[in-house]
């Protein structure tokens, strides 16, 4: 992975679900969990987006703002944010610069086939833009409760 913590968080500012559009450096001052997925409404990305809706309050009580971001369209955003009733952004991507920038744009293999796409990674960024904290490979299941409790610890 291209980005270490420590390091200052790449800025991005892109539309997101809702209408609207979301900018890391609008955000300083705030915690914020930025987690990368490689598609809307797939299995692994919907067990991952309603993990984090669910634990939404816990969050917001530690300071910290959810954003998930992957290279689908605004239009795939709402819909998959209206289905699942997720209450936090989405930011798109569809340039993959952001994700390149962040070092979750790579190279895939499946079934012995090699193609790019979104390394599932979420990445904790503390209240001065600074990479707190990076889970590389995501497994989903308990994930977004070691995000909230890495969250809570960070001042």
């Amino acid at each position: 992975m291209a980005l270490s913590e420590g390091a200052a968080a790449p800025d991005f500012d892109l539309p997101a679900s809702g209408g609207g559009r979301i900018a890391l450096a609008a955000l300083k001052g705030h915690k914020i969990v930025l987690y990368f997925y490689p598609k809307d409404d797939t299995s692994g990305c919907t067990l991952e987006a309603q993990g984090f809706n669910a634990l939404l309050p816990a969050f917001e009580t530690a300071g910290a703002r959810i954003i998930g971001m992957s290279p689908d369209p605004v239009k795939s955003h709402d819909r998959f944010c209206g289905k699942y009733g997720l209450a936090f952004p989405l930011a798109s991507d569809e340039d993959k610069a952001v994700l390149g920038a962040y070092g979750v744009w790579v190279e895939k293999s499946m079934y012995g086939r090699k193609y790019m796409g979104v390394e599932r990674t979420t990445v904790l960024i503390d209240r001065e833009g600074t990479v707190a904290r990076i889970w590389p490979k995501v497994k989903v299941p308990g994930h977004a409760e070691e995000v909230l409790e890495a969250a809570r610890a960070l001042p």
